[in-house]
């Protein structure tokens, strides 16, 4: 884990998304300046992630799946940027244990609860169903989670976005925390709940053909 690498990699890619896009960005105020945090979001495209390391002021630990971890590069460029794997396929005790203990130290920890990319009408935005487990996470660490929604980071799959012209549309969102003391079901109940209303509202600030899961 290197907060350095971190703050180089994030320092050059704001720049790069600053000149490519006028993107829609709304709720940072919900994230605490301090102290430890979980961030859960939908998932589109690999550039999720890179979309909230430039809007979030906080240094991020990303929960990633563990067939990233499998490649030696990948592996260590995740891990140099925060990031730690986990094993959808089976009970993971190990990467529970490890965000416990990132938040413990006053990390922001982000996850991705769909378990994977889910685009269209396979998002949680649509289906409103996202894996079990995220709420009793909450409960364990016994502090609140930020629901996030990306929209459209898939623009930046495009060469064309990458070019300094303010021309990538994208939209960013973040929803009040949701408290630590429901019960688990209720609080991945409530967690899609907000991603899909942050959904609706970010998509109206966005051209119709940037509304894109």
């Amino acid at each position: 884990m290197s907060d350095v690498f971190y703050r180089a990699i994030r320092f050059i890619g704001t720049h790069i998304f600053w000149a490519s896009s006028r993107p829609v960005v709304f709720g940072l105020e919900h994230i605490p300046r301090e102290g430890p945090c979980l961030i859960a979001s939908n998932h589109t495209s690999p550039y999720d992630v890179a979309l909230l390391i430039r809007h979030v002021p906080r240094l991020l630990d990303f929960v990633s799946i563990v067939e990233v971890f499998r490649n030696p590069l990948l592996g260590w460029f995740y891990g140099s940027m925060n990031a730690f794997p986990l094993d959808r396929h089976k009970p993971d005790a190990p990467t529970v244990r490890t965000i416990l203990s990132r938040l413990r130290r006053g990390r922001v920890v982000v996850m991705f609860p769909e378990g994977g990319f889910r685009r269209g009408e396979a998002s949680v935005v649509h289906t409103r169903k996202m894996k079990s487990g995220i709420g009793r996470i909450v409960n364990m660490a016994n502090i609140p989670i930020v629901p996030a929604v990306v929209i459209n980071s898939s623009v930046y799959s495009k060469p064309v976005s990458w070019l300094p012209l303010f021309r990538a549309r994208y939209a960013l969102a973040f929803a009040p925390p949701i408290a630590p003391d429901l019960p688990p079901e209720q609080i991945e109940s409530r967690i899609v709940e907000s991603i899909v209303n942050l959904y609706t509202l970010a998509s109206g600030k966005l051209p119709e053909h940037a509304r894109v899961l």
